[in-house]
């Protein structure tokens, strides 16, 4: 029994290997190859059409039937989800045959193979920023294409992945200004809260930030040094009035007030520190003029 399902299965092997795909992919008749590649591509059959395409494209080249064929070979990438890939050679379809009535599905093609390829906001979104080139690439070339608006909002989708990571990384500076070294995110906190109102002036979290801002920049100004204390509890004061201005009916104005009088007490203590400093500095320079210069003694 065993020599029969060890034959058996031989026998399986050899008829799968002599199928008319393994026959077809030896073949050197190039046309008998075009048509193979095509006739799989048709029934779905990517992965095998890719195979085919990948014998018979460089024979064909610069002739009619490339055209057809370099655009199936794309879009058996992507059919395959191997949106990278597909990516490149749907942009190079479009440079080789930008006058072809398939170059304006073939950019689109291309963008949208990069948008599908996009991580998501947690992950670093370089190529989601080539997303966005071809996408801005593909809207500028074909304004008046059908897939404009799928285009826009493939645009607006990224644009969100953007503000969200921003978002996210604002957060996490927020959360190291407790940790070993916080004047260094204290510093980082400010410029990064102020950045995400310039990139996203529109978004949802920025009054959430505007508080914050003044929270934290009080706080760095707090722990700051002797001769740097004044300004920054000025430009903490600067926010808070900011914050009133900009969210007049905020759920946070209570905790603003609340840190806008801390920032006004210590701006206050350290206005007298800086008069003792100041009258102990002059009282100093008083007795240094006071000190008579020692008579100069001639040797003989």
């Amino acid at each position: 029994m065993r020599v029969q399902s060890i034959l058996l299965l031989i026998i399986i092997l050899a008829a799968s290997s002599c199928g008319p795909f393994n026959k077809l992919e030896k073949s050197t008749n190039w046309e008998e190859l075009y048509a193979g590649a095509n006739k799989y591509y048709q029934e779905g059959e990517y992965n095998k059409a890719i195979i085919l395409y990948d014998k018979v494209l460089p024979v064909i080249r610069g002739s009619e039937k490339a055209e057809l064929a370099d655009y199936n070979y794309a879009n058996c990438h992507f059919k395959t989800k191997r949106y990278i890939e597909a990516a490149g050679y749907f942009s190079n379809f479009y440079r080789t045959y930008n006058r072809s009535p398939l170059a304006e599905e073939a950019l689109f093609m291309n963008a949208y193979s990069l948008y599908l390829d996009a991580p998501d906001a947690n992950l670093d979104q370089q190529s989601s920023r080539e997303a966005v080139a071809a996408i801005q690439q593909f809207v500028t070339k074909f304004p008046a294409s059908a897939s404009y608006e799928r285009a826009m909002e493939m645009l607006v989708d990224l644009q969100g992945r953007f503000e969200q990571k921003a978002y996210m990384e604002s957060s996490m500076y927020y959360r190291l200004k407790d940790g070993l070294y916080p004047g260094d995110f204290y510093r980082a906190c400010i410029i990064n809260f102020q950045n995400f109102t310039k990139d996203y002036p529109e978004s949802e979290h920025n009054e959430e930030l505007a508080y914050k801002l003044v929270e934290v920049s009080t706080g760095y100004a707090e722990n700051s040094a002797f001769l740097k204390k004044e300004e920054r509890l000025k430009d903490a004061l600067g926010f808070a009035t900011t914050f009133y201005r900009k969210y007049p009916t905020s759920p946070y104005t209570g905790k603003v007030k609340e840190i806008e009088e801390q920032a006004k007490e210590e701006l206050a203590s350290h206005a007298v520190l800086q008069k003792e400093y100041a009258e102990r500095l002059a009282e100093q320079k008083a007795k240094a003029l006071e000190v008579k210069p020692l008579e100069k003694v001639e040797i003989k």
